[in-house]
């Protein structure tokens, strides 16, 4: 009977200090389940620390483990996105490498796999982040499946496994700037969930930052909702017709009180900032489904190689 190949495929930028230690720790879980074949492919991100020294040096030991350099940093959506694509295995495993994808979870992703599910997904039901930044990712995802076309499953990073099937349903769909949980609800395969508590990272400083975590979170509500520009239409609406409710008024008022009714600037300044703002916000939003046209349009690849190893 043919093993069956499991690809573990790892995304990092500047993880000198968790690339090494994680090859360890996959190599300790995939000798207890002989039973497949498995390999790491590594994508770095153009890292400036040294990671890509060791990561020659993993390669070098172990003709199991690929790496692909990239050109330049293509950014976390882009570049995890393409080895993706590249990974030929039966079973993917996308995590990153900063161990707050635990890797003892996935002997749990293989049960449920062997079980028949196409895909399944890690839920974070706690996390050793911060309070706050765990509760507002809560409210984020929440809002996000009551506007999302799909059904989105709450607090997923993406870790967990893929059949080759539900991979190259993704591939028919070739989006050039995917929201990966968006993707994986709408090719339909019903998920099964892995609860988990998320850890800190291991080592070193993420290269997150608010701007790519904006950038990630606008993503997933314009790939897959249109309400933001519904609402920018009915509030439109609403406000034209308040803004003619108060101009009638004004107008009856100052009829009835045409000597002592003084209608000053105040309520003129203060209409106008609340339209122009208004205005700004709607424009802002139009702006990013724009940009998200012009991303589509445009179809850029993933990322350009530098260097292969291994492959």
């Amino acid at each position: 009977m043919t093993q069956k190949l499991v690809t573990i495929v790892t995304g990092c930028y500047n993880e000198v200090e968790n690339v090494r230690p994680l090859y360890e720790a996959l190599q300790a879980i995939f000798t207890t389940r002989p039973q497949y074949r498995f390999e790491i492919l590594y994508i770095d991100n153009a890292s400036q620390d040294g990671t890509q020294h060791i990561l020659r040096a993993i390669a070098a030991e172990d003709p199991s483990v690929k790496v692909i350099l990239n050109a330049r940093n293509f950014g976390h959506i882009r570049s995890p996105m393409h080895a993706l694509m590249e990974a030929r295995g039966d079973a993917l495993i996308p995590m990153a490498s900063d161990f707050q994808d635990p890797p003892e979870m996935i002997p749990a992703f293989l049960d449920q796999w062997e079980a028949g599910h196409k895909v399944v997904m890690a839920v974070k039901q706690k996390s050793e982040e911060s309070w706050l930044f765990f509760q507002v990712r809560e409210q984020y995802y929440r809002m996000l499946a009551r506007m999302s076309d799909v059904k989105l499953v709450n607090q997923t990073t993406g870790f967990g496994l893929y059949d080759r099937v539900a991979i190259e349903a993704i591939r028919k769909i070739d989006d050039p700037y995917p929201y990966f949980r968006g993707l994986i609800a709408d090719i339909g395969f019903e998920p099964a969930q892995v609860p988990f508590t998320q850890p800190r990272r291991a080592r070193g400083i993420s290269s997150q930052n608010w701007y790519s975590l904006y950038d990630y979170a606008f993503l997933g509500i314009v790939n897959h909702s249109k309400i933001p520009l519904r609402i920018a239409t009915i509030l439109g609406f609403v406000l034209a017709c308040l803004s003619m409710l108060v101009a009638i008024g004004y107008l009856i008022y100052k009829l009835l009180f045409w000597d002592s009714f003084s209608v000053g600037v105040a309520p003129v300044l203060i209409g106008f900032f609340l339209l122009s703002s208004v205005q700004l916000v709607f424009i802002g939003i139009v702006g990013e489904y724009i940009g998200s046209i012009w991303t589509q349009v445009r179809h850029h690849p993933y990322v350009i190689e530098q260097e292969r190893l291994n492959f």
